[in-house]
């Protein structure tokens, strides 16, 4: 009988739970020039507002063991592990009118927005089939 031990092969990357545009990448670089201590923004999503939930920033000191980091053009994002089935596939674009200037989410798994688009409704990203 022969043994059947496995050979372990190596993994395929996993995609990016988000993607920043350049114009995101920039804003994020210049957060954390501006705080040098910080490993990244956090992104993560909280109930409130009138559709339901509102995306979360904050600066981090460090990812948690859940969370997924993101790095791009030099630009280092942190998502909330329990917001990473909210915001899986999302773009994440940031920009600036006479108004304001603001992060704004391409989001697939938003399904509805109040009319200041200050909170969304998102539903979790289906799971794929193993």
């Amino acid at each position: 009988m022969t043994d059947l031990t496995p050979t372990p092969r190596p993994r395929r990357p996993r995609p990016a739970v988000v993607t920043l545009t350049p114009a995101a990448a920039d804003r994020v670089r210049d957060l954390l020039a501006a705080q040098p201590d910080k490993a990244g923004l956090k992104i993560g999503l909280k109930n409130g507002g009138c559709a339901g939930q509102e995306y979360t920033f904050a600066m981090a000191e460090a990812a948690e063991p859940m969370d997924e980091v993101v790095s791009a053009d030099g630009a280092t994002v942190i998502v909330d592990g329990k917001a990473v089935l909210y915001l899986l596939g999302s773009e994440i674009d940031y920009e600036t009118t006479r108004v304001a200037s603001r992060f704004v989410f391409h989001n697939p798994n938003q399904t509805d927005a109040c009319g200041c688009g200050e909170s969304v409704t998102i539903t979790p990203a289906e799971r794929p089939p193993a």
